[in-house]
């Protein structure tokens, strides 16, 4: 099946703020077929600030889904696409930091949602709280500064007081003056600008989840041929090398089609696990 059969010339709407485009739309449009319009006359902070001005209207997911429905309210075209994404501990290992993002597709016409993901501990996502300003010197240069940004408040991460999108050590000296004086405790609370223009880390991770997402979308239903046929189980018992017993392993996937619900297992391509991977073999 020619993989752009299903959005070829059809029109989606990217409601974006900050520059997500430069990673979602070359990507998208070339695999899918798709004419992306950028739509940036909505304030897309309004859904939520990673900085804590404005709070996440509902979920990650949530807040994807209003992104996606006001760009296609602005624009009167079906197919919306948002991205929205989370910052902290890895959800199995503690005091790791974790940058889960989702680029969200949603074609009202025919009633199809599709969710690229994409979860990473390659993030500088990282605080620390100084009054020292050689310190805050070999903490931004930790984070990555300054191809990375960095928002600095006075005493703590609940000031109201704000300077983001520090680029250069000149606009980090001022922040940090201006701060101090500011500050109640004569302290300084600093960390990275996560938003996608002024975070490459993330930046890369919002890629990463594109591409995720058209892999689902080029995953076609052989039931009602709709695209996003994913993966929603996996079912462990690959069998092991040598004496045969079903181990921990994946050995099949479950996929569903959320527009008509059929529902496939499908064995994955390794014909048995590792002997090092097994219970009985090595106990």
């Amino acid at each position: 099946m020619n993989r752009k059969k299903n959005y070829f010339k059809r029109k989606a709407v990217l409601l974006n703020k900050h520059d997500k485009e430069s990673v979602i739309v070359p990507l998208l449009e070339e695999s899918t077929g798709l004419k992306i319009v950028v739509e940036k006359s909505y304030d897309t902070d309004l859904f939520g600030t990673f900085t804590k001005e404005i709070s996440r209207k509902g979920s990650q997911m949530e807040a994807a889904r209003l992104k996606a429905q006001k760009g296609m309210e602005l624009t009167g075209l079906d197919i919306g696409i948002s991205s929205e994404g989370i910052f902290g501990s890895h959800p199995v290992i503690p005091f790791v930091p974790w940058n889960y993002e989702i680029v969200l597709f949603v074609d009202k016409r025919e009633g199809n949602e599709i969710i690229g993901e994409s979860g990473t501990t390659a993030t500088n996502y990282d605080y620390i709280v100084t009054d020292d300003y050689k310190e805050l010197e070999e903490f931004a240069e930790k984070i990555l500064f300054p191809s990375h940004f960095i928002v600095l408040r006075p005493d703590d991460e609940k000031h109201n007081s704000i300077i983001k999108g520090i680029s250069s050590l000149k606009s980090l000296r001022e922040a940090f003056d201006w701060g101090m004086k500011k500050s109640m405790n004569n302290k300084v609370f600093v960390e990275p600008d996560t938003r996608a223009f002024a975070n490459p880390t993330r930046m890369e991770n919002i890629k990463e989840a594109t591409y995720n997402l058209i892999k689902k979308m080029e995953s076609i239903c052989p039931n009602c041929s709709t695209p996003g046929f994913a993966i929603v189980d996996n079912k462990a018992g690959l069998p092991c090398e040598c004496c045969g017993n079903p181990t921990k392993e994946i050995l099949t996937r479950v996929y569903i089609c959320k527009k008509c619900a059929h529902i496939e297992e499908k064995r994955v391509e390794d014909s048995s696990a590792s002997a090092g991977r097994c219970m009985f073999c090595n106990p």
